[in-house]
């Protein structure tokens, strides 16, 4: 157990340097046709640090389930994008990105990035 000498800093502020960030999931269908958008968006326009693209084996959601066997050549299976990067970037890229997607279908929340 880390004990911190410092009053008010946790035992991982006085180990680790951290920055603030917000993390950003986007759920769609591969069927949606929004991917390279997103990431184009995304990686040209406000230049995030780095994007990840999930592709889930099966899911479901209000345009039904999708799933594949591992046989399976499916191209509506769910996807999932994932990125993070400071406030100041995130938040007018959220106001864009919420004009093209479905409600409820963008999740995000505050976290912290080591430095």
């Amino acid at each position: 157990m880390f004990s911190s000498h410092l009053v008010g800093l946790t035992a991982w502020e006085t180990i680790m340097k951290t920055v603030d960030v917000l993390v950003v999931r986007i759920y769609i269908t591969e069927s949606s046709n929004l991917l390279s958008k997103i990431v184009k968006y995304l990686q040209k326009e406000v230049n995030i640090r780095g994007i990840s693209v999930f592709r889930a084996v099966s899911g479901f959601g209000e345009s039904g389930s999708h799933g594949a066997a591992l046989i399976d050549m499916s191209l509506d299976l769910p996807l999932a994008i994932e990125f993070f990067d400071d406030k100041e970037k995130v938040e007018p890229a959220l106001e864009h990105l919420k004009q093209i997607l479905k409600p409820e279908h963008i999740v995000f929340w505050p976290a912290q990035a080591n430095v």
